[in-house]
């Protein structure tokens, strides 16, 4: 009998979820395996596997006896070794496209309140203070902004087709994309130095890989417009969080809507918790709502189904040979 492990202990499991594994005639095991000793004791002979945060490194994967299939809950794999799955044999899928709209609408939502100082106008609302127009002093018309998308996959174009009513300039880097194909979508190509010099709001929208680990430096921080906003809604390790703070601080930057960070729950004493009215932030949550968090568990069950079934899974990450 096949055994299928879901090892976040995060993630509720219903009907619909497991409807997919029908006819299978698996063991289902549903556990909380946040280290590599617990996935090991839980994992040696899963047949496949269901994921979200755990860290599936090259030590777990040797110890895999059995597993044809890991399927990850969402988007990113930087918790996932994934050529070292690919050696062990393992088949490694994820689910890239359950909350777009989710995720670049929570990007929308950070700058539009950034910009019209919506939490500023809130606070002197709440405090009496009904006559506080000055206090949105500083506000700048959209339609005279560049808004600048690091990341021009899925994500970041729906964020560039939802701004483009507000009359913004809008510019991409992707090292993936063709200047020719950022072109077609209405958007301006720029190289990531020119991007970060020239954006008035600076979207993040790329996966953390050893190469994007702390792409916006302190170094690039340092270059963007003074008077800016970054906005991060992809993952925490983008971005110096110190070099951040140091540029709120000194009022190089105007504000940040921040939605994932390096370290995760953030700790009470990160250094953003200090800024109130000039910052937006949120637990990890661009992704969520009730449609997208069922379609993610959805597609991922679906996909470890179709592998057990020996058909090719619909969200590939890697190949076998």
């Amino acid at each position: 009998m096949p055994l299928v492990v879901k090892t976040d202990g995060l993630l509720a499991v219903d009907p619909e979820q497991m409807s997919y594994l029908e006819g299978l005639d698996v063991e289902f095991v549903d556990k909380e395996c946040l280290t590599e000793e617990a996935l090991i004791e839980a994992c040696s002979q899963a047949d496949a596997i269901l994921a979200l945060r755990e860290p599936f490194t090259e030590r777990v994967f040797k110890e895999l006896e059995k597993c044809r299939v890991i399927s990850r809950f969402g988007v990113g794999l930087d918790s996932i070794d994934v050529p070292a799955a690919t050696r062990a044999g393992i088949r490694v899928t994820n689910v890239p496209d359950s909350n777009i709209d989710e995720v670049s609408t929570h990007a929308l939502a950070m700058i539009l309140g950034l910009l019209r100082k919506l939490k500023t106008f809130d606070r002197a609302v709440r405090a009496g203070r009904w006559d506080s127009l000055a206090d949105g002093a500083g506000i700048r018309r959209l339609n005279q902004l560049t808004l600048g998308i690091i990341g021009f996959g899925r994500v970041g174009r729906e964020v560039a087709r939802k701004a483009n009513p507000f009359g913004c300039s809008i510019a991409a880097y992707d090292p993936y994309l063709t200047p020719e194909t950022i072109r077609s979508q209405g958007v301006a190509p720029m190289a990531l130095e020119e991007i970060v010099k020239s954006a008035d709001i600076l979207s993040l929208h790329i996966p953390l890989t050893p190469e994007t680990a702390n792409l916006l430096s302190a170094e690039r921080i340092s270059r963007m417009k003074p008077g800016s906003f970054v906005v991060n809604v992809s993952r925490g390790g983008l971005v110096d969080e110190d070099a951040l703070c140091a540029a709120l601080l000194s009022g190089h930057l105007a504000g940040a809507g921040i939605d994932t960070v390096a370290r995760e729950p953030m700790p009470p004493n990160h250094c953003l918790r200090q800024f109130d009215d000039n910052v937006f932030l949120s637990p990890h949550a661009a992704h969520f709502s009730r449609s997208s968090y069922a379609e993610v568990r959805s597609k991922a069950f679906a996909d470890v189904a179709r592998v057990l079934r020996g058909e090719e899974p619909i969200y590939p990450v890697n190949q076998l040979e």
